[in-house]
């Protein structure tokens, strides 16, 4: 039996909103996972059924994707780059089991295997996590990988590490032997401050691409041609129909924010259904940070509250990205 998992301790951080983040800290990303495809057709299958345009992604590279239905909803968010012989998908866990039979529907009449894996992931993230990956792992290309594992950048202070439960002691052990060992929380709290998308079975097809800000980090091509849902997509881009995005929040709270739970936003001495959380995180002082899709043109001063805490207040800060970005 594999025991990487027992023989290192992953702990949740106690962070309170002011401390520092840890110089280097390797995360058990236990809440996602990765599907695989191998074969000829994979590419072309791909391009047919994602927003990116998978044609055009190089072996160097990856890139963001929706994966949605004939309504243009979203199913999944994934990470999509060149894996061994063929091409990996990163996603929530949660989404698998409803999201994977959709996308091997039509498989069968293409030259291509889809296989959810049994790859263990983790994430590397803190200052010190780029000249790690670089030691470890030879060039410059943000997809990289030795005999041990392949290694995705996510961005300048975090990379994804994909490995194998036979190999997963090893890649801990050499890569940061003095990093802090914790929890996929922390990976949360990267993402919500880097405001990137992501979809949870309590989002699932609830949402277009641009709702979630998918153009801003580059996750949806304008130009690749016809795909499942992009009918929608495109006249949300060309007619404006799109009228909410993903915003990060700010505000006291005894509890974590959920996928799925509702925000609401003060109208004039009112209160009305505001937006949905898309993750959160809890500090441990009672601070909190969410994701939560909003309507797109809300005043900047709006406030915001959970129905189940009316007296703690949210506010809107600033997205590190331009939402309106092409």
């Amino acid at each position: 039996m594999n025991t990487w998992s027992t023989q290192h301790s992953f702990t949740p951080l106690a962070l309170t909103s002011t401390d520092s983040l840890p110089d280097l800290a390797m995360i058990n990303l236990n809440d996602w996972g990765m599907v695989t495809l191998v074969g000829p057709d994979s590419k072309s299958y791909l391009q047919g059924q994602l927003t990116c345009d998978v044609v055009s992604l190089t072996a160097d590279k990856s890139t963001f994707a929706g994966h949605c239905d004939a309504k243009g909803k979203l199913r999944t968010i994934l990470r999509v780059f060149h894996y061994q012989n063929g091409y990996g998908l990163l996603q929530r866990q949660s989404v698998m089991a409803t999201q994977l039979p959709e996308l091997k529907k039509y498989a069968v009449f293409s030259k291509t295997e889809i296989t959810q894996t049994t790859a263990v992931i983790l994430g590397l993230a803190g200052a010190q996590a780029q000249a790690t990956i670089d030691h470890h792992f030879s060039g410059d290309a943000d997809v990289r990988y030795n005999d041990t594992a392949t290694v995705v950048k996510v961005d300048n202070a975090r990379w994804l590490i994909i490995t194998t439960a036979e190999q997963a002691d090893s890649v801990i052990t050499t890569l940061a032997p003095a990093a802090t060992l914790t929890t996929t929380e922390l990976w949360n709290l990267y993402d919500i401050q880097a405001a990137m998308p992501r979809i949870d079975s309590a989002t699932e097809l609830e949402f277009i691409p641009q709702a979630v800000n998918l153009q801003a980090v580059d996750g949806i091509s304008f130009k690749k041609g016809c795909y499942t849902g992009q009918e929608t997509v495109a006249r949300a881009k060309y007619r404006g129909i799109n009228k909410r995005a993903m915003y990060i929040v700010a505000g006291a709270s005894t509890q974590c924010p959920q996928p799925g739970d509702g925000l609401e936003r003060s109208v004039g001495e009112n209160w009305r259904k505001g937006g949905t959380v898309i993750c959160g995180y809890h500090y441990s002082d009672n601070h909190a940070l969410a994701l939560v899709v909003l309507p797109n043109d809300l005043d900047a001063d709006s406030q915001f509250r959970f129905a189940t805490a009316p007296d703690a207040l949210w506010h809107k800060l600033d997205l590190p990205y331009d939402v309106n970005a092409e």
